[in-house]
């Protein structure tokens, strides 16, 4: 049995574009503990907690429609495998339900079940977009970590 992606979705009835925007505004849901670019293709730019740190490239955007992070590079102090998510993908899919409800659908390819960050991982995720993303979406104001 293959093992499947790590993936959530957000409903909204906020616009495509809206959802865009706010996917690319990384320090608004995410961390404010961000250097370099995320808004453009071929951006770098590298998002931190503490000892962690995780570096990212954007390899495919659609405006309105997708967006796609590649991990280059990271450090996740609390793994035995420090790099584990090297070279897997953060992907956003947007789509219009109907002319009321726009889907966002967050696919992040590699992270796996048996992979050791698997659970502590889907968790902070869970955290991140059906809290900090959800209601950056939706009232303008997001909760991304604290700058450090």
């Amino acid at each position: 049995m293959p093992h499947t992606n790590y993936s959530s979705v957000i409903k909204t009835n906020k616009t495509a574009n809206e959802v865009y925007t706010a996917i690319n505004n990384v320090h608004l849901w995410w961390t404010e503990n961000i250097e370099g670019g995320s808004k453009k293709l071929n951006d770098e730019f590298i998002v931190s907690f503490g000892e962690t740190y995780i570096k990212l490239k954007v390899i495919e955007l659609v405006n309105n429609y997708k967006v796609v992070w590649l991990v280059t590079d990271c450090f996740k102090h609390f793994l035995n495998n420090k790099k584990e998510w090297v070279g897997t993908k953060i992907c956003f899919d947007i789509a219009n339900q109907d002319n009321e409800v726009t889907n966002l659908v967050f696919t992040h390819i590699g992270l796996i079940d048996p992979l050791e960050c698997y659970l502590i991982c889907c968790d902070a995720w869970n955290g991140y977009l059906q809290g900090s993303l959800k209601s950056l979406i939706n009232t303008g104001v997001g909760k991304p970590d604290s700058k450090v």
